[in-house]
């Protein structure tokens, strides 16, 4: 009885408090949405998924999107919280520039000009000095008056002088990291305070910024709340997942500043909108969570259609057969980490079969996507050179690959630690080779691995050379090219890779041509751009006609010296810095399977990759072409990768 009594109480004191409450939510978007919303600038719906700048690797510069709720609220006198889901998604090494939370005045598009740093939300001509609105940017691009380009700051007038700021680095926080954010802000009308919390999708929230601001010093009383996004030369695709806001309007009195929070009365008309606010997030984030749950359940559905419907395609295990097998996951088992999971021998006795069973780490996002393009690539793939997919298995949260087991390990525990003598380099070369002619011209669409390496090609009993790791590969379909975030592993990546996120079967040549020295060599590269690299020693090497000298010292002279100086030829042709100039993957197979079949011919020394890079106060690219300069810069740098270092010439 006293607590019903305690419950009308309280729903008294909110007919009185409370003029209005105002709350709309967006599980998802689609082209209904646009009924609520209103969009300009480069703003679009597709897959679930607000888009303010285009999702495309081209013709995404200085782009601005601007998406607002259509009806004004009123954010004064009032408290209110909004929680939403952002991804960041990056196509070149270095990008920009950043999104907002936006409170307007108005319902009009962003002030000219505002791509940039500007982020469509500021007029670079006034910096905003004549607009009532609030911003809280998140940031990616650093700019000369900012701490970094991973940072969020509170902006009411000016970019260059925020109200707060402060670096998601101090919370592990990465805006780059093409990752699902959840970011949640409250704002308490009567204490004046506005909060910032975020964390990753599906992790705890994290209180990260604090601010004081009185919002009818900063914001007309009727304004529109939304998103705005921009990029400059470089560019990002900036989306929205999901959005929820609720406000609750305060009487007059809430406006005074320094009310005090003792009184009995105070505190309960601080404590009931807060409680009422955080219970309607509560139940938003309860219905996400079950999104999420279906959104698994149907991957996982659709995996077992795909491979019922494949005539040899990957068998479905049990967690507990895979248990079984590898005895609980024991360390004694563990063959080794990495690649977001660990490896496990397994044994069927019941066959028996030895495997190898890759446990994902079922905490990591990236680690789901390779999770499913494994499945979707090696999975319907058959060559001789490639790691087999034998199964796999989905059990909740637990994400399981079962591969045939390579009793000699992985190429990268031989190269200058385990002997392996000239003829068995050679086998595993040409299969290497032949794996990736079967990738990128026999398999039906074409495929990029994106990411040769010894540590990715396991030997056999016989020690042939089996491909595997396709967590990163990706289909060529209607494009010559793939654009995504960087990936890869340093020291192979093509040079043209890490200024422009775009990756080619020629970047896999590349990579390709990095594993060959290291094989003939016997030792382990630093990366190209390290001093005293193992490219700069091959290339000195070749052009005083010692390049034999560069030779695996354990071989003792026992190898065939033409044989070994086309390896070295070949591979030198692949790491060209010009993708165009790299050797097909079918004349490489053709070189090391005919000792007859002609060589490229090498340039006599060693061939410089040349870039362009402009910088203006408000933002900077790279480019390898004069014809996308729009404006003029104000200052031109001419760099070129020349053994370890890149050289620059300032215009």
């Amino acid at each position: 009885m006293l607590r019903l009594l305690i419950l009308l109480v309280l729903v008294y004191q909110l007919s009185i408090l409370f003029v209005e409450c105002h709350n709309f939510s967006f599980p998802s978007f689609d082209v209904g949405s646009y009924s609520n919303l209103t969009c300009w600038g480069s703003v679009t719906a597709a897959n679930g998924t607000l888009n303010l700048t285009p999702d495309q690797p081209q013709n995404n510069s200085n782009k601005v999107g601007r998406v607002l709720f259509s009806h004004s609220i009123p954010v004064w006198p009032a408290s209110f919280s909004t929680i939403f889901t952002i991804r960041i998604s990056t196509h070149q090494l270095i990008t920009g520039d950043g999104m907002a939370f936006l409170i307007a005045q108005d319902d009009k598009p962003s002030p000219p000009d505002s791509y940039g740093s500007f982020i469509g939300i500021l007029d670079p001509s006034t910096q905003g000095g004549t607009l009532d609105q609030l911003a809280v940017e998140f940031d990616t691009y650093r700019n000369d008056h900012e701490i970094d380009g991973n940072h969020v700051a509170v902006v009411t007038t000016s970019m260059e002088s925020p109200v707060a700021v402060k670096s998601l680095n101090d919370v592990g926080i990465d805006l780059r990291s093409g990752r699902n954010i959840t970011i949640k802000i409250d704002y308490d009308g009567w204490t004046k305070v506005l909060e910032i919390s975020v964390a990753y999708a599906g992790q705890p929230l994290v209180n990260f910024l604090r601010q004081e601001i009185i919002m009818q010093e900063s914001v007309p009383r009727n304004a529109y709340v939304g998103f705005s996004a921009s990029t400059a030369y470089f560019s990002e695709v900036h989306h929205v997942l999901n959005w929820n806001f609720t406000l609750f309007e305060l009487p007059e009195g809430s406006l005074k500043y320094g009310v005090d929070p003792d009184k009995e009365n105070t505190a309960l008309l601080v404590a009931t909108p807060i409680a009422i606010v955080s219970l309607v997030v509560v139940v938003s984030f309860l219905i996400t969570a079950r999104k999420d749950r279906k959104e698994r359940f149907q991957i996982k559905e659709d995996i077992e259609m795909l491979t019922r419907t494949a005539a040899s395609g990957p068998q479905v295990f049990t967690y507990q057969k895979l248990s079984e097998a590898t005895k609980g996951f024991s360390k004694v088992n563990l063959l080794g980490t990495g690649g977001f999971g660990s490896v496990y021998k397994g044994v069927f006795y019941d066959s028996p079969t030895t495997v190898a069973v890759k446990q994902i780490d079922a905490t990591s996002k990236q680690g789901e996507k390779e999770y499913l393009a494994e499945i979707c690539t090696i999975g319907r793939l058959k060559h001789k050179n490639l790691l087999q997919l034998l199964g796999w298995c989905h059990d909740g949260e637990k994400l399981l690959l079962v591969y045939e087991y390579m009793p000699n390990g992985s190429l990268d525990k031989y190269i200058g630690k385990i002997f392996l003598d000239w003829d068995t380099r050679i086998k595993i070369l040409s299969g290497l080779a032949s794996s990736l002619v079967y990738l990128h011209e026999e398999c039906g669409n074409p495929i990029v691995h994106r990411d040769i390496k010894p540590n990715n090609v396991m030997l056999d009993t016989e020690y042939n050379a089996h491909l595997g790791d396709f967590g990163l590969a990706k289909l060529l379909q209607n494009e010559n090219f793939v654009t995504t975030m960087v990936a890869g592993t340093p020291g192979y990546l093509a040079p043209e890779v890490r200024y422009t996120g775009r990756a080619t079967p020629e970047s896999d040549v590349y990579s390709f041509g990095m594993v060959v020295l290291e094989v003939v060599c016997g030792r382990r590269s630093k990366g190209i751009m390290e001093e005293n690299s193992l490219v700069d020693k091959v290339w000195s090497s070749y052009e005083k006609g010692t390049i034999l000298e560069c030779m695996d010292q354990t071989l003792d002279g026992k190898f065939d010296n033409v044989q070994a100086q086309r390896c070295f030829i070949t591979g030198l042709a692949c790491l060209h810095p010009d993708r165009t100039l790299r050797l097909k993957m079918r004349k490489v197979v053709q070189v090391f399977m005919n000792p007859d079949e002609p060589l490229m011919k090498l340039p006599e020394s060693r061939p410089s990759l040349v870039c362009i890079s402009w910088h203006s106060p408000t933002c900077s690219t790279i480019t390898t072409s004069l014809d996308n300069m729009k404006h003029i810069p104000d200052e031109v740098t001419v760099s070129y990768e020349d053994a370890s270092q890149t050289k620059k010439l300032h215009i």
